[in-house]
């Protein structure tokens, strides 16, 4: 059972590993009960190796794999890699890069949204994989040898996986496709943890700028609470309650109370004086310096010009062999309806020649979509047949 259990194993794997050109990286981690994630095990694999750390081991110092994480000569290579990296950025204030998602790099080579692990083993190793210890309690010890196994498993098939999306990256000229995303993957914004900002999840919830004012102080103070607890978010106050405190925003203890959804004596606690006084300072916001509140369907046609440009979206993802979620959201396509120069990323780089500028050729009827043979395709204008021709059919 390839399991490492002291600090002194540790370092002479990692030492070991650091030869190599990359390492495949998984974690096992529980955040239930939790505001932060608890690590539990951490997989690496080489080409020669792979070992699981017991990272609840007593006395283990894990500086070693931090130390692996931040080599620049060496591309950590993970699937869907944010909640692994939240954890190592966590616990050691650092972001791992070279960074190669393979999940990310999966829907650069049309694999379609969020392919997971198993499919992409099943497609690439022709192997199915197994699920057996899928749920269980990674923090119980010790570890069974089927436990070590599975973990193993996460990382051992994903050489195979890095090398074959990796190469069909290379060969499609599509490597940079992927450097773009792995930039906000291996920004630090991305997972520094700002109560400020907490609002930001649940922003269209808010109908007026007295909602979104309050909301802003209260999920501020949720999330500070959620985090010195180290409890969920939802132990502090579930999303439904925040909101409903925002719409009424309640003045005195007795309406708190009142409303539907809140615990019942909490408005007499120190949580309820503190949710008061964030209701005050919501209130007290200048309005003009408060976001703009986004509203989901805009006017003047919006609807039907988004309607338009999906159609556009899967057109153009099936054409090149890329996931739609690579391009563009519904967001940045409502963006695109209301505004030629939207900041959205579908509208520079690599997305807009795939997909951007003809968006904008579509939204001002340079470009058209008809039926061939039962799948969309565009139509130029220029290539258009003439009025007549199309009256005489």
């Amino acid at each position: 059972m390839s399991l490492i259990t002291s600090s002194e194993a540790l370092a002479a794997v990692c030492d070991r590993i650091s030869r190599h050109p990359f390492v495949t990286v998984d974690t096992e981690f529980l955040r239930e009960t939790t505001f932060w994630p608890k690590l539990c095990v951490i997989q690496l694999a080489s080409d020669d190796e792979a070992v699981a750390i017991d990272a609840l081991a007593e006395g283990l110092d894990l500086t070693p794999v931090f130390e692996l994480m931040a080599n620049p000569a060496i591309v950590k290579v993970f699937h869907a890699a944010r909640q692994d990296i939240e954890i190592v950025w966590n616990l050691a204030k650092m972001v791992p890069a070279p960074l190669f998602d393979t999940q990310v790099a999966a829907m650069v080579c049309g694999y379609g949204d969020q392919v997971s692990y198993g499919e992409l083993v099943q497609s690439v190793c022709k192997i199915p994989v197994d699920k057996s210890s899928r749920f269980t309690d990674w923090s119980r010890r010790p570890l069974t040898e089927a436990q070590v196994a599975y973990a193993l498993a996460d990382v051992t098939h994903l050489r195979d996986v890095y090398r074959s999306l990796s190469a069909r990256l290379d060969k499609s000229g599509r490597t940079g496709w992927l450097a773009d995303e792995m930039q906000t993957l291996t920004s630090v914004s991305t997972y520094e943890q700002h109560p400020d900002n907490a609002w930001e999840r649940l922003r269209n919830r808010a109908r007026k700028p007295r909602d979104l004012a309050v909301l802003m102080e209260v999920a501020a103070w949720r999330e500070r609470e959620a985090q010195s607890r180290d409890v969920p978010r939802s132990r502090v106050l579930k999303d439904d309650i925040l909101i409903e405190i925002a719409l009424a925003a309640p003045r005195t203890a007795d309406l708190l109370g009142q409303l539907r959804s809140f615990p019942r004596g909490m408005e007499r606690s120190r949580s309820g004086a503190d949710i008061l006084a964030a209701i005050e300072r919501g209130l007290a916001r200048d309005p003009k310096t408060l976001p703009r509140i986004d509203r989901e369907r805009r006017g003047n046609g919006g609807g039907a010009t988004v309607e338009l440009l999906k159609v556009l979206l899967r057109q153009v993802c099936e054409r090149h062999g890329v996931a739609a979620k690579m391009i563009a959201t519904v967001d940045d396509l409502e963006a695109i309806a209301s505004d030629d120069k939207a900041a959205v990323p579908a509208m520079s780089g690599w997305r807009r020649e795939l997909f951007g500028a003809r968006a904008l050729e579509l939204k001002h009827g340079r470009l058209a979509l008809t039926i061939e043979e039962s799948k969309v395709v565009t139509l130029e204008w220029r290539d258009a047949p003439e009025p007549s021709s199309v009256d005489a059919a």
